[in-house]
């Protein structure tokens, strides 16, 4: 069965729930999340959807400082090559479990740029 490429706000809604249901549950990450992050999935979650809407589907609406949000975040619990390896990997098979075509590879394209700021950021932070 041929995959369709990412169109929607309930693609983008799809993918970033079934992407953080993997996280959640991963043994490399899921504890950052979870316990050093304490996310309150509820308010984390729209604040997600936002992000990759306005990336892939060029919606506004997204306001937030995502890097100080990861260099705040590194300062409690150190963000390594292994953890941002992981977010990678689970991304990537995420959206081509479910997606295929130009929209799909943006994302997996998008993440790897915003990975490797958010590695440089993390690095350089005073």
């Amino acid at each position: 069965m041929m995959k369709e490429d990412i169109s929607t706000e309930e693609d983008i809604k799809a993918l970033i729930d079934m992407f953080y249901e993997k996280v959640k549950a991963n043994d490399v990450i899921g504890y950052i999340f979870n316990d050093v992050a304490q996310l309150d999935w509820e308010v984390h979650m729209p604040k997600i959807y936002k992000f990759w809407e306005s990336i892939l589907l060029g919606k506004p609406g997204f306001q937030g400082d995502v890097m100080g949000v990861h260099v705040r975040l590194n300062k409690k619990e150190r963000l390594t090559a292994r953890h941002f390896d992981k977010w990678i990997e689970l991304f990537t098979s995420t959206v081509n479990e479910m997606f295929e075509g130009r929209v799909a590879s943006e994302a997996i394209n998008r993440a790897s740029i915003i990975r490797r700021t958010m590695e440089y950021n993390i690095a350089n932070a005073k």
